[in-house]
């Protein structure tokens, strides 16, 4: 009967996720050969039903990654959420979540991602088995992706939050600019780039908002037209990047940020995810 060495449990045990038990019999059904062990645990995880009814349908834990080309021409984040909060801080999990994001800088859907390979697996299929192993509800929900002529990116800590910012030019110092721009995306929010860029159908409808709250103290139609047209102006500037005050010196806008940098440059967009 074949021996099976400790060295090779552990081994199978780092690549696959899979427990002792479950590896050391791999290893005896192989007889050893660790491909071969992965191949056996991979058919037998699949073999196996994963009940989604006997899990969280809401998956509110995760992981936000964000990844950036070499040239700085194209980043993406993506957004993968689990049950609980002690699989987001899995090894095994966090892992899983780095590769797809590698992957993923070259794809433009969620699709195309779920549809490509590692190690010739489809990450569709690495994800089920993953539920299989961890045991809970694992999925892709969350994908983004940015390409101008410089990309800077920024990752808050707990790997909660990320955003992308594009600039129109990469001068010297443009990655300390841009994650501090990122940063800013990342704490403020901002619903649009610009103030042209929020639908009409929008601001309209917070005036009407507006109007209804003011109406409630019996101001004039004159006064409240006044007031109304204050409040919008404060709510643009407070929701638009440009416009917004800079989290770093609230005497100056992110435009008079980006202006003393270099007055040559311009956003061009941003993108942000939070779980």
């Amino acid at each position: 009967m074949y021996k099976v060495h400790v060295d090779d449990i552990i081994k199978l045990r780092e690549k696959t996720g899979f427990g002792i038990f479950d590896c050391k019999k791999a290893l005896l059904e192989m007889k050893g050969n660790i491909e071969k062990a992965i191949e056996y645990l991979r058919k037998n995880s699949i073999n196996k039903t994963y009940n989604s009814s006997d899990h969280n349908t809401n998956s509110t834990q995760g992981i936000v990654l964000s990844k950036v080309n070499s040239n700085n021409k194209k980043g993406i984040i993506i957004g993968i959420n689990c049950e609980t909060d002690f699989v987001a801080k899995n090894d095994l999990f966090i892992k899983l979540a780095n590769e797809i994001a590698e992957i993923a800088i070259d794809c433009n859907d969620k699709n195309e991602i779920l549809s490509s390979s590692i190690r010739n697996i489809s990450i569709k299929e690495i994800l089920f088995e993953h539920m299989t192993i961890i045991g809970e509800k694992l999925t892709l929900n969350f994908f983004e992706k940015l390409e101008s002529y410089f990309v800077e990116k920024y990752v808050h800590h707990g790997n909660k939050i990320a955003a992308l910012v594009g600039l129109s030019a990469a001068p010297k110092g443009v990655h300390i600019i841009g994650k501090e721009l990122a940063m800013q995306v990342v704490a403020m929010n901002p619903i649009a780039l610009k103030e042209e860029d929020i639908p009409y159908n929008f601001i309209e409808k917070e005036k009407e908002i507006l109007k209804e709250q003011e109406r409630r103290f019996g101001k004039s139609e004159d006064l409240l037209e006044k007031i109304i047209q204050g409040k919008i102006k404060k709510f643009l500037c407070e929701k638009t990047l440009i416009c917004q005050k800079y989290i770093k010196n609230q005497k100056i806008t992110v435009q008079n940020y980006l202006k003393q940098f270099n007055s040559n440059i311009t956003i061009t967009g941003y993108k942000r995810i939070s779980l």
